[in-house]
């Protein structure tokens, strides 16, 4: 098939092109090639090539400090995304598209595991609300083509917390997993005897090898009739934050201790997605966070400090 991925220049959506075993014809335009924030650029770019399905990863992502110093940012710019692909498709009649959502768009006070009927029924977390607006405007919009005609599939699956190989290390836009690999390492050749966890380090959080969600998502476009409407894909258990930081000091080799401080925001105190539906799939992911980790620091190793 040809394949439309947006975004594929991000974490994703670079795993997903990396994990293209069945050889699809992929189309990866680059920011400066197509400017999805330009809606007549997006819908241009998909009438010439006519994609057979089109896989929307991209957007505006960061860890709880970006999201609070930018809101604006996230919530104009990520519901301007999703709204020019998604139309830009339907008017094409591009007759499927796979929308890549997040585990942001539940309720900070629902319980867990969280089921994909929870979406819209309470108070967003505050620290990333603009941006889970966005991601359930995108989710509605698919499910709203969908149901008015019945011609178009658009689907949205809802990944859990996500790392690995070309996430992003810096300090003001990475997520808590590549934050503590880079503090640690850092620690680690600084000689340092104690790092700093945000808040309290009980916050439960799921994190998945971004290897195996796109492993998932050339599972789902091989299965792309039994794919539900709208479905969680994670690891169906989760870790505290100072699980994370004991796994990665253990990857890492760091042996000194870690304090906290309560100041600084946690975000949900947990976060664990519900995969009933994905289980019936029968699609597990392949990696232990302790292997994920390690491919990850690897990674981290080759592009960030030994170049």
């Amino acid at each position: 098939m040809k394949i439309l991925i947006t975004g594929s220049t991000g974490m994703v959506g670079r795993n997903i092109v990396e994990n293209n075993a069945d050889n699809h014809i992929l189309l990866t335009p680059s920011r400066n090639e197509v400017d999805l924030l330009d809606y007549n650029k997006i819908y241009n770019y998909i009438k010439e090539n006519q994609p057979d399905l089109i896989i929307h990863v991209a957007g505006v992502v960061g860890g709880i400090q970006a999201n609070i110093s930018n809101p604006v940012k996230f919530l104009v710019e990520n519901t301007e995304i999703g709204k020019n692909v998604i139309s830009a498709a339907q008017k094409n009649k591009v007759k499927r598209l796979l929308n890549v959502a997040s585990s942001c768009m539940y309720p900070r006070n629902a319980p867990n595991p969280l089921k994909e009927e929870m979406i819209l029924t309470g108070e967003l977390e505050p620290t990333n609300e603009g941006y889970a607006l966005a991601k359930i405007f995108a989710q509605r919009l698919c499910t709203y083509i969908s149901r008015e005609d019945s011609f178009f599939e658009y689907k949205t699956v809802i990944p859990c917390n996500l790392y690995g190989r070309w996430d992003k290390f810096d300090e003001k836009r990475s997520h808590m997993v590549p934050a503590a690999i880079r503090k640690i390492h850092e620690a680690k050749v600084k000689n340092k005897n104690e790092v700093v966890i945000w808040g309290t380090g009980t916050a439960r959080r799921e994190f998945m090898y971004a290897g195996d969600f796109a492993d998932f998502i050339w599972f789902a476009v091989k299965n792309f009739d039994i794919v539900p409407e709208t479905m969680n894909v994670g690891l169906g258990y989760d870790f505290t934050i100072n699980q994370y930081y004991e796994t990665i000091a253990k990857v890492i080799g760091y042996k000194g201790k870690f304090i906290h401080d309560f100041s600084k925001p946690e975000g949900m105190k947990r976060k664990l997605v519900d995969i009933t539906k994905l289980e019936k799939l029968g699609w597990k992911p392949k990696h232990t966070l302790e292997e994920g980790v390690k491919k990850t620091y690897e990674f981290f190793l080759e592009h960030y400090i030994n170049r």
